[in-house]
């Protein structure tokens, strides 16, 4: 099912189909994604079984929020290859198995096509869709060392706010919020 599409994109749901779920485990059995996501992670996978019950583990995880909150493919339409992660979902707290009520954006490409503007094309429309839903205030969590990501968040329009331990068991994390837009006034015309 088609979360979103953009001019290059199909974000959609993971499904436990054999090559989505090779794809997974080859994205995430990756030392270079694994270093970014904390040792509580359980990353990098190590086994291909992995795959399907991390997926798993994100759909009960997000059930009781319909399509509305997830972790989805990135598909580039043009190939059909799915390239990585996107995300908005509510942060888990210092204790990771509450949920809070702050909601994340967040992504996890494939090495081999970073610096192709995938994950902003990606993140940026997931933004625009949870945004429409009301949420007024949407956090990026981001490694210290992870430069790349902290870009990503700065080319959504997002603003550093320092590093915060509030959420993921407490780990320190660079953070960056954005605040839903206000509506424009488009009224034409004026006084004369």
């Amino acid at each position: 099912m088609a979360i979103v599409i953009t001019e290059r994109l199909l974000v959609r749901d993971w499904t436990d189909g054999p090559g989505d779920l090779a794809r997974l485990f080859e994205i995430y059995s990756r030392p270079e994604i694994a270093r970014w996501l904390g040792a509580r992670s359980g990353l990098p996978l190590t086994d291909p079984a992995q795959a399907a019950e991390r997926l798993a583990r994100w759909h009960r995880r997000h059930a009781a929020y319909g399509d509305r909150y997830g972790i989805w493919a990135i598909e580039v339409r043009e190939t059909g290859v799915v390239v990585g992660s996107v995300m908005v979902k509510p942060l888990p707290g210092r204790d990771e198995q509450v949920l809070t009520e702050d909601i994340e954006v967040g992504w996890h490409l494939h090495p081999e096509v970073w610096g192709n503007g995938y994950a902003t094309e990606a993140a940026r429309a997931v933004l625009e869709r949870e945004f429409a839903t009301g949420t007024p205030l949407i956090h990026a969590v981001v490694d210290p060392g992870n430069t790349a990501s902290m870009a990503v968040a700065r080319r959504l329009g997002m603003t550093p706010i320092g590093r915060r331990s509030d959420w993921y068991g407490g780990e320190e994390l660079e953070t960056f919020v954005l605040a839903r837009p206000s509506p424009v006034d488009h009224e034409v015309g004026g006084s004369s």
